[in-house]
């Protein structure tokens, strides 16, 4: 059979080895649903957290204090308190009674991703927001004074010769916060989300093979992570070399 020389290989091997990946025939495509998941729970919650963060870096270099304290208090907020407690409060009391059953892809069930990836853009659209305004600060004041001085509005300014340079600047940030949401994403399993932890967990616990799973989840996020963020470093390498010329 085709499977019994992949039995055999382990069948010496202890369940709580490292190495044990008999599982694999039964349960391989749950972890291939868990990386489809994850990935498109990351770059779902980023690109959600873009336009918020924007809007709460701008309120956060306004002048007028009240709309830069809400701004301040917002990201204050989501960034002193735990991902699991803003994902059960959105989960729970948010979208307690939204449950529309439909499933896409196979995998995706709305009733369970929507909620998950408003509360991950939430979260990191207070990271983002930071990310944002250093990038806006980054840039040289003289820009704004150039453009003011050819009657641009500060509106038109920002929108027209600033937010274009900032974004340049943040783009290695941004993309290091996808990398970093691939991994905060596994919180959500916590929930029953079907990513690759709950696939791990999932496979432990109906195996009794306590270790193999949560191995290859740990080598597939490595695989993914270490080679994306080594591509990061070489844009923004390459991208501080066009600013030198």
């Amino acid at each position: 059979m085709p499977g019994s020389w992949w039995s055999s290989l382990f069948a010496d091997m202890s369940p709580t080895s490292f190495f044990n990946l008999s599982f694999l025939p039964k349960y391989g495509s749950m972890f291939i649903q868990g990386v489809e998941f994850t990935l498109l729970l990351a770059v779902v919650s980023v690109l959600l957290a873009v336009i918020p963060a924007l809007v709460l870096a701008l309120m956060r270099l306004s002048k007028n204090r009240v709309i830069k304290g809400i701004a301040g208090a917002y990201i204050a907020v989501f960034r002193s308190t735990p991902l699991l407690v803003q994902l059960s409060i959105v989960f729970f009391g948010i979208f307690g009674s939204f449950n529309p059953r439909i499933t896409l892809f196979g995998f995706l069930t709305l009733d369970t991703f929507i909620p998950c990836a408003v509360a991950l853009a939430l979260n990191s659209s207070a990271y983002v927001a930071e990310i944002f305004r250093a990038g806006i600060q980054a840039v040289d004041g003289g820009q704004t004074e150039a453009a003011r001085s050819l009657g641009m509005t500060s509106w038109q300014a920002m929108r027209l010769v600033v937010l274009p340079q900032a974004i340049k600047n943040v783009l290695p940030a941004l993309a290091n916060e996808i990398v970093t949401m691939v991994k905060e994403s596994s919180i959500c399993m916590t929930l029953g989300i079907m990513d690759l932890m709950f696939a791990a967990k999932t496979t432990a616990g109906a195996t009794w093979i306590t270790l193999g799973p949560y191995t290859l989840a740990a080598a597939i996020y490595f695989a993914i992570n270490y080679p994306a963020s080594k591509v990061i470093e070489a844009i923004e390498r390459r991208m501080r070399r066009g600013d030198k010329r």
